[in-house]
């Protein structure tokens, strides 16, 4: 399967952070990326250099709240969550999303139902 370009992905990582955490509740980053790439069929990979600062800018600006825990395997992890502002960002984005891809796929004159 042919993985997407990271500059493909530009401004839809947070979204899909946002959308990982809402979907499976407070996650560390590496469980985050595992959503992502199962979610996906392991089409979109965020490596870590991509993951860790944007929940870093995320957490700033008070999307994510992120909190040390100890792991499965007894090491310290942060866990992420979201906030109330996390949760109102998720709806505006998706929303937004969805209006754009539509438009896209207008302007490639690519029929809904060709869309897999």
């Amino acid at each position: 399967m042919t993985r997407v370009r990271a500059n493909r992905l530009y401004g839809a990582v947070e979204l899909l952070i946002l959308r990982s955490i809402d979907r499976h509740g407070p996650l560390h980053g590496l469980d985050i990326a595992r959503a992502i790439a199962t979610g996906s069929d392991a089409t979109i990979q965020i490596e870590e250099g991509t993951l860790y600062p944007a929940l870093h800018r995320m957490q700033k600006r008070g999307v994510l709240r992120g909190e040390w825990q100890k792991s499965d395997k007894g090491r310290r992890a942060r866990v992420y969550d979201l906030t109330a502002e996390g949760r109102a960002e998720l709806a505006n984005e998706l929303d937004s999303w969805v209006r754009h891809t539509a438009a896209i796929r207008q302007v490639l004159d690519i029929p809904e139902e060709e869309v897999s």
